[in-house]
């Protein structure tokens, strides 16, 4: 019968808990972020979760590396929306699903629309997620403009914009009707499509250096405690 060790004995049980501890921390964290937005720090996660504070920063360093684990994913998948957008053969009809998705998505999880929308938190993975959205927005815009169905002052830069007031429309009455985001949209997308009679819009949109210094220096939530990388912890 071969020796066994101590050291031998427990080290599958204790994978299995990182793992399950991991999970749960995870879970505790979209949830928090979700309604609460990018402010709930790794302590107020831990008790969400009902893991020790420890467990939780040795499975992440920093606030910004559990952002970067949550919310990478969630921006890639924006991006696979829009390309999906692009292969829908009417660019109206693309523009407009990719619209509802977007609006959709960060009417129902104010952490993603913080995060999607700003460079104050998340890491270099979140960063470099954000900059592999933005060209394909901007085919998706050009694309319906140039087919004549969006009207021409329209750019790539308002989409953040679309998702920020879907949101906000979420946080104001979204306790009384949590549907009451697409009444807004609705009327949004009404207003982008061209019309022989429209006037044009009072105000350009922002140029992609204003963009990038809205999201540079906006932070959502504010302040919450010890830096950790670029966020907070």
């Amino acid at each position: 019968m071969p020796d066994v060790t101590v050291s031998d004995t427990p080290s599958r049980p204790l994978r299995k808990d990182a793992e399950r501890n991991r999970k749960r921390i995870l879970e505790a964290a979209r949830d928090l972020f979700a309604g609460k937005g990018l402010e709930p720090s790794l302590n107020d996660v831990a008790h969400h979760a009902g893991v020790g504070v420890g467990t939780v920063y040795r499975r992440f360093t920093n606030k910004d590396a559990l952002l970067e684990a949550i919310f990478e994913d969630s921006i890639n998948q924006l991006t696979e929306l829009a390309k999906a957008a692009l292969r829908r053969p009417d660019s109206w009809e693309g523009f407009a699903w990719y619209v509802e998705r977007l609006c959709e998505m960060t009417a129902t999880d104010r952490g993603l629309r913080e995060i999607a929308f700003s460079k104050a938190y998340g890491g270099d993975r979140v960063t470099a997620a954000q900059e592999r959205l933005v060209p394909v927005l901007k085919t998706l815009v050009e694309r319906a403009r140039l087919d004549g169905r969006l009207r021409p002052e329209l750019s790539s830069t308002d989409m953040p914009i679309f998702g920020l007031l879907a949101g906000t429309v979420s946080e104001f009455a979204g306790h009384v009707d949590t549907d009451l985001w697409r009444r807004y949209v609705a009327i949004l997308l009404d207003g982008m499509r061209l019309r022989a009679d429209q006037l044009p819009l009072p105000v350009s949109a922002l140029d992609d250096d204003e963009v990038e210094c809205a999201m540079q220096t906006w932070e959502p939530a504010g302040p919450c405690g010890e830096h950790g990388g670029r966020g907070r912890s």
